[in-house]
């Protein structure tokens, strides 16, 4: 169990690390910054791969990453565009707390599905944080696309 928890802590931190130092490098690329999220997402769902773990067993936590991050993402892109930089911050924590409960109706409902399927015990630490994150990636790459594509 320990070695499972410390190879989970370490994949998570690779990931975040890879996250952090690509997206901080394409910051200021507006046209490439929504794409290169959805593809740093395709790398976390890949890494779960490698620890046989099923997509299908953390679909909630991707779905749940995709809604929170999405309209979180869209909040603080309005709130930025009519508030500047506090009306981001203000767009971004709004979005998240109203996210956060939406999101977690969708995750619920996933859930109860998977469980029917008899899924549920094939759920791991590091399929529950990396589909998250895998889902906030997605997120926030799709409303980063459009907020270019629609010039907000």
């Amino acid at each position: 169990m320990k070695k499972k928890i410390f190879l989970t802590i370490v994949n998570v931190i690779v990931l975040c690390l890879l996250v952090i130092a690509v997206s901080t490098y394409f910051v200021f690329d507006d046209f490439w910054i929504g794409y290169v999220l959805i593809g740093l997402a395709v790398i976390c769902l890949l890494s779960v791969k490698v620890f046989g773990i099923r997509i299908r067993s953390i679909k909630p936590d991707i779905i749940f990453g995709v809604i929170d991050n999405s309209i979180l993402v869209l909040l603080a892109v309005f709130g930025g565009h009519f508030g500047g930089v506090i009306g981001a911050i203000i767009g971004g924590a709004v979005g998240n707390a109203v996210t956060d409960g939406i999101a977690g109706i969708f995750e619920g409902i996933e859930i109860e599905k998977i469980q029917q399927e008899g899924l549920l015990e094939r759920r791991t630490i590091l399929g529950t944080a990396v589909g998250k994150m895998a889902g906030c990636l997605l997120g926030a790459g799709a409303i980063l696309i459009l907020a270019y594509w629609f010039g907000w």
